[in-house]
């Protein structure tokens, strides 16, 4: 008699998006759904911490009968139940972890708190069924870290951000130029009719040893180059060459730091044969095809997972349960909510203003 596989409901509420999904250990996403807060937030320009949260406990469980029923279960079919712990706004995070514990002991179901960036480094596995160990490339609006990917809760972290992730700097950069939020794809789209190679502005850390990364450099180098123009006089063609310039600049320097990852990989595992880029930047099109150029020419494969698992979703933490429910790997219900989680705690602190754990 086939067992039938078991199944997970995973809650991410780490930032400004509220998700719910239902994966199975097939590796088939039965419910995937993810409630948008821009609209909350672009008033502000960025995200404001009390507002995400409260949207998040306004929508959350609604979202969460919603995904029961487009997967067609109830309470009674699901296995376990997983929820991002942290990192992330740790408002959000608490409204997330509650409720999953609040489902998990009414309906004595294992407790499941995952690691956000776990979510992210273990997407590719739910995407592509790729295995262990390989190279991962996480950036994002709050992460940008290189990181051997050895097997589920075993990650030796290569380098970091000693000071602004690259999707911080997408974000503040297009909200310069007067492109909106989110910045990630409002600046994608600008630079396509722009000339990258018309500013030329820093790439910091390009060229030197190591993995780590930085960005608040690039950051100002923007507002310095916006400030120039007189009020009104920036035009739609300098929007558009700003934002390729600025683009081409952080391809350039996650090419750079990925290339000494790759070869700090390679001597690790000579074997390896995968280069992983997740998290929210990992959407973008020109990064994607800069580094399928870099890995090419190490022997590696490039394995990107479709855009809607890059960015925040549940369908990752879901699987990340999966992975962890499969190795008996679960948590009691007095996990506290953690606002700061690194992936490698063995990891020498980095340094650096904004540091990010």
């Amino acid at each position: 008699m086939n067992t039938p596989p078991r199944l997970v409901l995973g809650i991410e509420t780490s930032c400004d998006e509220t998700a719910v999904a239902v994966v199975d250990e097939q590796r088939v996403i039965r419910a995937d759904l993810v409630l948008s807060q821009i609209v909350l937030h672009q008033p502000y320009g960025g995200i404001v911490p009390e507002i995400a949260a409260r949207a998040h406990l306004d929508h959350l469980d609604e979202l969460i009968a919603k995904a029961l029923a487009d997967a067609g279960i109830g309470f009674g079919d699901l296995s376990a139940v997983a929820a991002t712990g942290g990192p992330g706004l740790i408002g959000g995070v608490i409204v997330g972890v509650m409720t999953a514990k609040a489902i998990a002991l009414a309906r004595n179901l294992p407790f499941i708190a995952v690691n956000h960036l776990e979510g992210h480094a273990l997407s590719a596995r739910l995407s592509h069924d790729i295995a262990f160990p390989y190279l991962l490339l996480l950036v994002s609006g709050g992460h940008c870290q290189l990181l051997i990917v050895e097997d589920v809760g075993r990650y030796t972290r290569l380098g970091t951000t000693i000071d602004d992730a690259a999707g911080e700097a997408f974000d503040k950069s297009a909200k310069l130029l007067g492109l909106g939020y989110p910045g990630g794809p409002a600046i994608e789209r600008a630079a396509r009719t722009g000339d990258p190679a018309r500013f030329p502005l820093p790439r910091p850390l390009k060229g030197r040893p190591g993995c780590d990364f930085s960005f608040a450099g690039l950051k100002t180098a923007i507002r310095q180059l916006v400030e120039k123009w007189p009020p009104g006089a920036i035009g739609p063609q300098d929007v558009s060459d700003v934002a390729a310039s600025f683009q081409a600049a952080v391809a350039d320097v996650l090419t750079d730091r990925t290339a000494n990852a790759i070869a700090a990989f390679k001597r690790r595992h000579p074997s390896g044969s995968n280069l992983v880029v997740a998290g929210g930047v990992a959407a973008n099109t020109v990064l994607r095809e800069r580094l399928a150029t870099l890995a090419a020419a190490h022997g590696l494969a490039l394995v990107a997972p479709p855009a809607r698992l890059c960015t925040d979703n549940a369908a990752m933490i879901a699987w990340a349960g999966i992975e962890r429910l499969q190795r008996g790997l679960t948590d009691p219900l007095d996990f506290a909510p953690r606002p700061r989680w690194p992936l490698d705690p063995t990891a020498a602190p980095a340094r650096g203003a904004g540091v990010k754990a």
